[in-house]
């Protein structure tokens, strides 16, 4: 019959020339803590010497927390070898349950990964009695292990876009690729250095600039500084949606000030800013009712609509034209806030035309962003910033991670 010793070696799947030779279980202090040693005269194989078995020169003692036993915390203790390379030095023999460096078992941070994935680290630590920076390292380590891994032999269509990461104007930019739905990279900045950063780190993964051949971003300086100097062959196309935004708040402007002679405008502003589809039957009457008055803010509305009228023309050379059209229109609105919105459009002009030929969108990274923002409430309380990243690329990254048997 089975032993209890031999037991618990084949449960944890152990092999020569190790085995368990102790179990002490303490129900008063809830713990099961098992020996596990080699046996004697055991030679342990040197990765330096391509696999040849050295001898022995000294051991030191470890402790790893493995899967609870039951309702049980279960720890695994070893005297871990240091064999004798022959070409010279000492090297610590890895064992089979546990990585290089790690206080936990393989199994054990398998599992806190897995809750990771759907639960708050702070939550994962309460559940599995540990520390929250030990399950953040644990985290990051995989993360950052399986994004090295990503395969973006097919990446040429990048999108940028910027998120808030802290109040106090502290900021943190998005890479994504467009075409597989994910983000490939964090900055912790929206400079322009944040661009030579992400390069960097693709060229880390050996993968090379020149792939990218699109580039979607907003109008923001500092990343078309970044483009220019390190993805000047990319064709940049500004995104649709921050350019409504633009003319967005050009309306709220151009209302706040008329509303201070003209109280009809108040408590209008989603009327203006609404997608016209989205309204209600009550909303767009009272739309169509104010668009009748002499208002400025009904000037700035159609020129809007017009505007997003642009995106819907198929052909590069009609819209191109329209597009001069409404220009002139916008800069003899009279209206300051449009005007400088036009005049934006015209200093950005082959970015925005460029769209006709690209067809392309921000609108992945916006979903992506909806992602991001979870994975800050998941991360909540977070010390680091490197925490941030790590959460965010394992909500929006599409990681996938090799699990031991």
């Amino acid at each position: 019959m089975m032993n209890e010793l031999t037991l618990f070696t084949t449960a944890l799947g152990l092999s020569e020339p190790w085995e368990v030779v102790d179990i002490k279980f303490s129900k008063e202090e809830g713990r099961l803590d098992l020996r596990i040693d080699f046996v004697k005269g055991a030679k342990f194989t040197c990765p330096s010497c391509e696999g040849k078995e050295c001898e022995i020169h000294d051991t030191r003692e470890r402790t790893w927390r493995h899967l609870n036993f039951f309702q049980y915390e279960t720890y695994l203790h070893a005297r871990v070898p240091r064999i004798k390379c022959k070409r010279g030095g000492i090297k610590q023999v890895e064992v089979p349950w546990s990585r290089a460096g790690s206080g936990f078992t393989l199994l054990f941070e398998m599992l806190v990964l897995q809750l990771c994935r759907e639960m708050s680290v702070s939550a994962v630590a309460e559940v599995v009695c540990e520390q929250a920076n030990r399950i953040w390292r644990v985290l990051s380590h995989y993360v950052e292990k399986a994004r090295r891994r990503v395969d973006l032999s097919t990446f040429h269509i990048l999108g940028i876009d910027e998120f808030s990461a802290r109040k106090g104007y502290v900021y943190m930019t998005s890479f994504s690729d467009l075409e597989s739905s994910r983000v490939i990279y964090v900055g912790e900045s929206r400079r322009k250095e944040v661009v030579e950063e992400f390069v960097g780190d693709l060229k880390e993964r050996g993968k090379d600039p020149e792939q990218i051949d699109l580039v979607c971003c907003d109008m923001w300086d500092p990343y078309l500084n970044g483009l220019g100097h390190h993805i000047a062959h990319a064709q940049v196309v500004f995104d649709r949606f921050h350019i409504i935004k633009l003319m967005n708040k050009a309306i709220e402007k151009v209302r706040w000030r008329e509303q201070k002679e003209n109280s009809d405008l108040k408590k209008t502003r989603y009327l203006w800013l609404k997608n016209p589809k989205n309204l209600t039957a009550k909303q767009e009457k009272r739309l169509d009712k104010l668009k009748g008055l002499d208002l400025k803010t009904a000037r700035a509305y159609h020129i809007k609509l017009a505007l997003s009228r642009f995106w819907e023309l198929k052909d590069p050379v009609q819209a191109a034209q329209y597009l001069k059209q409404w220009y002139f229109w916008a800069t003899h609105s009279r209206l300051k806030p449009v005007i400088e919105v036009a005049k934006a459009i015209k200093r950005y002009w082959q970015g925005v035309v460029s769209f006709t030929l690209s067809r392309i969108t921000n609108g992945v990274v916006e979903g992506l962003n909806s992602k991001i923002k979870t994975a800050m409430k998941r991360a909540y309380g977070f010390k680091h910033m490197t925490y941030l990243r790590t959460i965010v690329y394992l909500v929006a990254g599409k990681l996938s991670f090799d699990y031991p048997h």
